[in-house]
C-alpha cells in the first residue's frame, strides 16, 4: 500500500469524522432545545392555505425574530376532535416533550353536536396528561356558529373558561376572536379564516403565550 493511498485514506476519515461531529452536535442542540406543541384542528393547521403562512408557523417566526429560544411543532390534524386528540396526545408527548402545549380542540366535536360532558371531559384530561409530562398548557377557546341553538353553544362556549378557571391555566378565550366576525376574512366555509388572517389568529394568541416564555437569548 503506497504512502500516497494511506494519507488519502487519513484525510477521508478525518474528514468524514468532522462531517459526523457536526451533525451530531446539531442534532443535540436540536433535541435540547425547549419545545412548544400546537396540539389542534384546522383552524391550526392551515387548512386550505399554504403551511407556511399558517399562524403556526407565523408563531415560530416571531419566536425567532423575538429571540427566545424554542422549537414550535404543529402537532395539529385537521378534522381532529377531542376524542382523536386524546388517543393521540400521549405519542406527541413522549416524542417531543414539550415545555408548552398549546390545546386547541373541541370545534369539530361541537360542529357535530357532540356531548358537552365528553367534551370537557376530554379536554381536561388533555390538559392533566401534559401536565404530568412536565408542559405548561395554554388553552384555547372556540366558539361555533349561533344557529346550533344557545341551549348548545352556551354551554359549548362557556367550558373553556371553566377549565381554565379551575385548572388554573392561560387561557385565550375565542382563537379567532375578530376574525369570525368577519366573512371577508373568513374562507367560503365560513368556519376557517384566510391566510391575510392568519397574522390575527397569532396576535390572539401571542399576549397570552409570551408570559410563559423564558428570557430570550441576545
Amino acid at each position: 500500500m503506497s504512502p500516497n493511498y494511506q494519507e488519502h485514506r487519513l484525510w477521508r476519515t478525518f474528514l468524514l469524522f468532522v462531517v459526523l461531529s457536526f451533525f451530531s452536535v446539531g442534532a443535540q442542540a436540536q433535541e435540547s432545545t425547549p419545545k412548544i406543541v400546537v396540539f389542534g384542528d384546522s383552524l391550526s393547521a392551515a387548512y386550505r392555505i399554504p403551511s407556511e403562512e399558517g399562524w403556526v408557523n407565523l408563531l415560530a417566526q416571531r419566536i425567532a425574530e423575538k429571540g427566545f429560544h424554542y422549537t414550535v411543532v404543529n402537532a395539529s390534524v385537521s378534522g381532529e376532535t377531542t376524542d382523536g386528540g386524546l388517543s393521540r396526545l400521549p405519542a406527541t408527548l413522549a416524542t417531543h416533550n414539550p415545555e408548552i402545549v398549546i390545546l386547541e380542540l373541541g370545534g369539530n366535536d361541537g360542529l357535530r353536536g357532540l356531548p358537552v360532558s365528553n367534551i370537557k371531559k376530554n379536554l381536561e384530561e388533555m390538559v392533566a396528561m401534559s401536565q404530568e409530562a412536565g408542559a405548561v398548557v395554554l388553552l384555547a377557546g372556540i366558539q361555533i356558529p349561533p344557529n346550533y341553538g344557545p341551549r348548545y353553544t352556551g354551554p359549548f362556549t362557556s367550558q373553556f373558561e371553566e377549565i381554565a378557571s379551575t385548572m388554573s391555566l392561560p387561557f385565550v378565550p375565542f382563537l379567532i376572536d375578530g376574525i369570525a366576525q368577519n366573512p371577508d376574512l373568513m374562507q367560503d366555509d365560513g368556519i376557517h379564516p384566510i391566510a391575510e388572517a392568519q397574522p390575527m389568529v397569532l396576535d390572539n394568541v401571542w399576549p397570552v403565550l409570551l408570559p410563559l416564555l423564558e428570557e430570550p437569548r441576545s
